[in-house]
């Protein structure tokens, strides 16, 4: 049993974001009360200001993939959302990519000042290994996989993951990457915390080590075909239907795949993408629904 009713994939998203939302807006609110209330409330505005939370959403599908209802395990994907919104603070600053808009609404630091938007990623960002390190949750996952969870998640998530990402795409700002290059960047810089959130979910769901295997592999696919949409929409996209500007990454002279190899190459390269993510899984037969509609979802999401 999944608990989820069959449906289009915008149906299963929302299902899946309502019970990852109505977790979220759990976090922090009592601190609102506190000498730092400003730093929780610059939290909170970052993290409940809407997106598909697509991480903790593979996640679940990857934990349905297993044959397992995935709706308990909510606190211990969210971490994956913290992360993700530390990483869109940080990325909105100044120093980093100068935007004042994100999904819509102003960006964190230009409500809260560049100060407190870098305490609350770091606020953010910290609280994720709190939760996965809660004793409130030693009766629904036993200590030593989500010690496992802890090291798959710091390192997706650091240097040798996101961060590293984040400084190899600042270091090749203006530099003409190869596309081997510019794929190595993208597997560190976005892939890493997309397939992350299916070797979480494959830990939660004491996959074994063929069914890992091939969560792993789908997920390292979607992570790039992830970033080729991206890169597409802000050359195609609508500002509004992005809620933030486009073509911001020809403005700053960043490598895209579409500024590589040409809008068709990079769509046609998508599609490989997503037929090895779809490969991959095949092993889970009518299990692994949700994971093949989710693929193809984010190569053609429009936002």
């Amino acid at each position: 049993m999944t608990g989820f009713p069959p449906g289009s994939i915008e149906e299963y998203l929302n299902v899946c974001k309502n019970e990852i939302e109505n977790f979220l807006g759990t976090l922090f609110e009592k601190e609102k009360k506190t000498p730092y209330g400003a730093l929780a409330e610059s939290m909170r505005y970052s993290l409940l200001a809407g997106g598909k939370r697509i991480r903790p959403v593979l996640s679940m599908a990857a934990l349905e993939s297993l044959g397992i209802n995935p709706v308990p395990y909510v606190p211990l994907l969210a971490p994956l959302e913290l992360i993700h919104t530390y990483s869109l603070i940080h990325d909105d600053l100044p120093a980093m990519d100068n935007d004042s808009l994100r999904r819509g609404k102003p960006t964190n630091h230009m409500i809260y000042g560049d100060a407190t938007a870098i305490l609350a990623g770091d606020g953010l960002l910290t609280h994720a290994f709190t939760l996965l390190s809660s004793p409130d949750y030693d009766k629904l996952v036993d200590f030593e996989t989500r010690l496992k969870i802890i090291w798959e998640l710091s390192t997706a998530s650091g240097i040798n993951g996101m961060v590293g990402g984040q400084q190899m795409d600042i270091a090749s700002e203006g530099k003409a990457l190869d596309i081997s290059a510019l794929e190595f960047l993208h597997r560190h810089k976005t892939g890493a915390l997309i397939r992350v959130s299916l070797r979480i979910g494959a830990l939660l769901g004491r996959a074994d080590a063929p069914s890992f295997a091939a969560l792993d592999r789908y997920g390292l696919a979607v992570g790039i075909a992830f970033q080729i949409a991206d890169d597409l929409l802000d050359v195609e996209g609508d500002a509004v239907l992005l809620g933030k500007a486009a073509q911001k990454d020809q403005d700053r002279h960043k490598n895209t795949y579409p500024g590589l190899v040409g809008v068709e190459r990079a769509r046609a390269m998508a599609r490989e993408k997503l037929e090895e993510a779809l490969d991959a899984i095949r092993v889970f037969g009518h299990g692994a629904g949700h994971l093949r509609e989710l693929a193809s979802y984010i190569i053609e999401r429009r936002n």
